[in-house]
């Protein structure tokens, strides 16, 4: 194997990583989405990304490779909104929501899937480290601040 597809496979693992980070804590927190299913999305993203822009025949068209990029990129995000809207619940008798920051972890796993492709090393570990610091650590303060109410407006949105 030659040094871009090694490049290529550390890209995909990466992402794979990124997205079991997240996934850990969405496990130990007990909610619906957890390493596998983040994992996956953080691939699938790297992946279409990294197809988008090998995009074979279109490397001399610089303007037609980028509306080709910009689309597959449009597409992901929001199809990917589709994986996290399957975890939102909302119950009108009480007025609350739930999965609202599962959807949201889903969808930044997508957008770390797409940087993991690019090779945005900087920006996959900032991240990745501020998604679980908003993850733990606000959850942490959340309920300091809140006690007995996931959110101060009475709806939780984990």
């Amino acid at each position: 194997m030659d040094a871009n597809t090694w490049d290529e496979i550390f890209r995909l693992l990466a992402a794979a990583g990124a997205g079991m980070a997240i996934g850990v804590n969405r496990e130990m927190q007990g909610k619906p989405l957890g390493i596998r299913t983040l994992a996956l999305v953080a691939v699938g993203t790297a992946l279409a990304t990294m197809t988008a822009i090998d995009f074979r025949g279109l490397d001399e068209h610089p303007d037609a490779l980028s509306r080709v990029v910009q689309g597959v990129l449009q597409g992901v995000l929001t199809g990917i909104g589709f994986i996290g809207a399957g975890v939102v619940l909302r119950d009108k008798e009480s007025g609350t929501v739930h999965g609202l920051t599962t959807a949201a972890s889903v969808w930044v796993t997508a957008a770390l899937g797409i940087a993991c492709a690019l090779a945005a090393w900087h920006l996959v570990v900032i991240g990745v480290v501020l998604t679980l610091v908003v993850l733990a650590g606000l959850g942490w303060l959340e309920s300091k601040l809140f006690p007995g109410d996931d959110a101060p407006n009475g709806s939780s949105n984990r």
